[in-house]
């Protein structure tokens, strides 16, 4: 066995992390060793329409079974809520989601996407069995999945410089083209809906009361913070959910994130007609939070409601 393949086997995770170019502009590295269901997957991925990426390296070739694998994490981590991700990318980055996702894609509004859509597969190796090469170019071309493998070749020159090249199966402008075909436009609305007050009031009482990490922070802490203050900027409410212990320093604007998207989608339109909000800064951050007057009292008995 040549001595530069010993040193693929060694160093190939200790070059994605130290080069996750090799991966794809579009990706980003959130954690590493994950734990699933079926084990710990290498990497997990993050692209810049909010899709996770399952990252799985074999040190010589990529075998037909390694896609199976890839499956079977995708439909595990298919279900992982937002929160679960950030604590991972915070372990990882030692950032939040959030701000780690901004930094990485300062051109992509994160409160604009909806994250793990949907989830991509991505096999790493330096050489592929002529079976799995096949399998991926026919569920790519056929089925429209999101699966890639990337061949890696290592050389080692006489003066010591060591370079690594990549080939692609799918290339990767069909692949992006692909996955921005497939990305579920959310319909967005700053409208106000125009319910009696019953129906906004059943409305409100049956949001609030959803297994949502999101619908649990509006009713535990977003909107008790609104009912004691006329108006509360972003940094304030931030400041707030960390005093109040619905959220860490690194956690807090993430979660404010999730919130200002729940107010954006049009179909909570009975959000909007009770909390009212305004854009100082840009035209996708929304800030100076209010319940509006005509509505605290129903909120006041929508939130004593819940917590009977």
């Amino acid at each position: 066995m040549p001595e530069n393949n010993c040193k693929e086997r060694e160093d190939l995770e200790r070059w994605i992390k130290s080069n996750p170019e090799i991966l794809g502009d579009d990706i980003a590295i959130i954690g590493e060793q994950v734990q699933t269901k079926s084990g710990p997957l290498d990497f997990l991925g993050i692209d810049n329409n909010g899709n996770l990426v399952i990252v799985e390296l074999k040190r010589d070739t990529l075998p037909r079974e390694v896609l199976a694998q890839a499956i079977d994490y995708a439909s595990d981590l298919s279900t992982w809520e937002n929160e679960k991700l950030s604590e991972i990318c915070q372990a990882f980055t030692g950032e939040s989601l959030e701000d780690f996702f901004v930094s990485k894609f300062p051109d992509t509004s994160l409160e604009e996407l909806t994250i793990n859509q949907a989830q991509r597969l991505l096999l790493v190796g330096f050489s592929i069995e002529e079976s799995l090469n096949r399998m991926i170019e026919w569920l790519s071309s056929r089925f429209s999945v999101g699966v890639n493998a990337i061949i890696l070749n290592y050389v080692k020159t006489a003066s010591g410089d060591e370079l690594l090249f990549r080939t692609v199966i799918i290339p990767e402008e069909v692949e992006r083209e692909k996955t921005n075909k497939k990305k579920f436009v959310i319909e967005k609305s700053n409208e106000p809906g125009n319910y009696d007050e019953a129906a906004l009031k059943e409305k409100l009482t049956q949001y609030l009361s959803q297994n949502l990490y999101s619908a649990q922070r509006i009713r535990d802490y977003f909107l008790p913070i609104l009912l004691k203050n006329k108006v509360v900027t972003r940094e304030e409410m931030r400041k707030e959910f960390i005093k109040m212990g619905g959220a860490n320093e690194s956690q807090a604007g993430y979660f404010l994130a999730l919130i200002s998207s729940q107010l954006g989608f049009k179909w909570n339109d009975f959000l909007r007609q009770v909390i009212s909000y305004e854009f100082p800064v840009n035209k996708w951050e929304k800030d100076n939070f209010s319940i509006r007057s005509e509505y605290r009292e129903l909120v006041k008995s929508v939130l004593d409601g819940q917590r009977k």
